[in-house]
C-alpha cells in the first residue's frame, strides 16, 4: 500500500481532546488505504515547561540530561495517540526515536541525522498498523539519546518520508506558509507553492511553520512537503523544487538573537565554544578583518554560561550585544535585484526608530539586526510596501 508521512505539531495534540481528534483524522485516512507513519511532537508547551523545570534545578543544564528530559515529552505524545487510534478500532504501535532507527551525531540538543534504518517501523506496517514516532529525538552511535533542537520533529518526518519513499504532510494551526505571521501582520497572504530555497531562508530567519534542516534534508531527497492546516481545511502550501517565485516570498523576524563581532582569525575558537552549548550561527559576515557572527538563542540553554566561556577564551577583543537584540528578514528573488529590499528595510527601521546593529543581504535575503521590540512594528512596515501593496 501507499505510504504516507504524517506530522502533527504541538499545538495539534495540546490536550486530550486535541489527541482524539487527531486520530479520529488518522483512522478515517488508514480507512482510505493508506500506510501511515505518524510523527508527534510534544503536547503544547511540554517542552518548554520541561525546559524551564530543568533551569529551576540547574542554570546550565548539562546538555546530556537535557536530552533525556525533553525527550520525555515526544513519547507522552506518541503513546497517547496510540492508545486513542486502539480505542477506535486502528492498530497501532509508538517507537521512540532511536527504536525507529534515526540515528544522529553526537550533538546534545542540536543533533542532526546521519541516517534512517526504519527497520521496524517497515515491519509495523507491512502488518496493517498505524506507527506513530516520537519526533524530535534519536540515537547517537555512542547509543546516547539525542535531541534535534527546535522544530525537529519536522526534520524527523521529512527524513523518514525519505527513507521510507513516502510522501510528506505537515500539520498545524495554520494552513500552509503565509508572506508573514497571522500574529504579527493582520491579512497575510498564504502561498499556494514556495521553493525549497526560498523556504530555507525564511526558516531561518525565524518563520516557525517548517524546520530549516527539515526543508534542506527534503531538497537533498527531492520530497515535496505540504503543509497543512489540522483543522481540515483543502488549503495547502507545498514546498518542492522549482524557480523561486519572483518578488517577495515573506517578511519574518525572529527574537532571542545575540550579535559576535570578533577578530576574523579567531572564528575557530568561537565556533568550538558555541558547538559545547549547541549555538549555531545564523550568519557570518567578514570584513576588514573582522567578523560579525550573529547566533540564535533557541538551543543555547545555559547562555551565561557560554557567554563566560567565549570572553574568557577571546579576550578584549570580542564584543558581545544580546541586550533584547532582535531581526527582520526580507526573503525572495527580489534581494538579488540591487539595492530597493535594502533599502526598504533600512527606511523602516529608521521609522520604527531602530537603527541596524547589523545588516547583511544576499541573492535570496535581506536581514537586519536591530532592536527585538521594535520587530514586529518593522514587519508590518514592510509587509505593507513590499506585499500588500506590490
Amino acid at each position: 500500500m501507499p505510504v504516507v508521512v504524517q506530522k502533527y505539531g504541538g499545538s495539534s495534540v495540546a490536550d486530550v481532546e486535541k489527541v482524539k481528534r487527531v486520530a479520529a483524522r488518522i483512522a478515517e485516512a488508514r480507512r482510505g488505504g493508506a500506510g501511515l507513519c505518524v510523527v508527534v511532537s510534544a503536547m503544547g508547551k511540554t517542552t518548554d515547561g520541561l525546559l524551564a523545570l530543568a533551569k529551576e534545578v540547574s542554570a546550565a543544564p548539562p546538555r546530556r540530561e537535557l536530552d533525556m528530559l525533553l525527550s520525555a515529552g515526544e513519547r507522552i505524545s506518541m503513546a497517547l495517540l496510540s492508545m486513542a487510534l486502539h480505542d477506535l478500532g486502528v492498530p497501532a504501535i509508538s517507537f521512540t526515536g532511536s527504536q525507529a532507527g534515526i540515528l544522529t551525531d553526537g550533538s546534545h540538543a542540536s543533533a542532526r541525522i546521519l541516517d534512517v534504518r526504519p527497520i521496524r517501523v517497515r515491519e509495523e506496517l507491512a502488518r496493517g498498523k498505524v506507527v506513530i514516532v516520537a519526533g524530535f529525538q534519536g540515537v547517537s552511535q555512542a547509543k546516547e539519546v539525542t535531541t534535534l533542537g527546535r522544530g525537529g520533529s519536522d526534520t524527523t518526518a521529512v527524513a523518514l518520508a525519505a527513507a521510507l519513499g513516502a510522501d510528506c504532510e505537515i500539520y498545524s494551526d495554520v494552513d500552509g506558509v503565509y508572506t508573514a505571521d497571522p500574529r504579527v501582520v493582520e491579512k497575510p497572504r498564504r502561498l499556494d507553492a514556495i521553493s525549497y530555497e526560498e523556504m530555507q531562508e525564511l526558516a531561518v530567519a525565524g518563520a516557525r511553520v517548517l524546520n530549516a534542516q527539515a526543508v534542506e534534508f527534503a531538497r537533498r531527497a527531492g520530497i515535496a512537503i505540504h503543509a497543512r492546516a489540522t483543522s481540515g481545511s483543502a488549503a495547502e502550501t507545498v514546498v518542492r523544487a522549482g524557480p523561486a517565485r519572483g518578488g517577495v516570498a515573506g517578511v519574518t523576524s525572529q527574537k532571542d538573537v545575540a550579535l559576535l563581532r570578533l577578530d576574523e582569525a579567531r572564528l575557530p575558537e568561537a565556533r568550538e565554544v558555541l558547538s559545547r552549548h549547541g549555538g549555531e550561527p545564523i550568519e557570518v559576515a567578514r570584513d576588514a578583518g573582522r567578523a560579525t557572527l550573529a547566533l540564535s538563542l533557541d538551543n543555547v540553554h545555559g547562555w551565561s554560561v557560554a557567554r563566560a566561556e567565549l570572553a574568557a577564551a577571546l579576550g578584549a577583543g570580542l564584543e558581545i550585544d544580546d541586550d533584547g537584540v532582535g531581526s527582520v528578514s526580507v526573503v525572495g528573488s527580489a534581494a538579488g535585484e540591487g539595492d530597493r529590499l535594502r533599502r526598504e528595510v533600512e527606511r523602516a527601521l529608521a521609522e520604527a526608530g531602530s537603527p541596524p546593529r547589523a545588516l547583511l543581504a544576499s541573492p535570496l535575503r535581506v536581514t537586519a539586526w536591530c532592536a527585538a521590540a521594535a520587530c514586529p512594528d518593522v514587519v508590518r512596515r514592510l509587509h505593507a510596501r513590499l506585499v500588500e501593496n506590490a
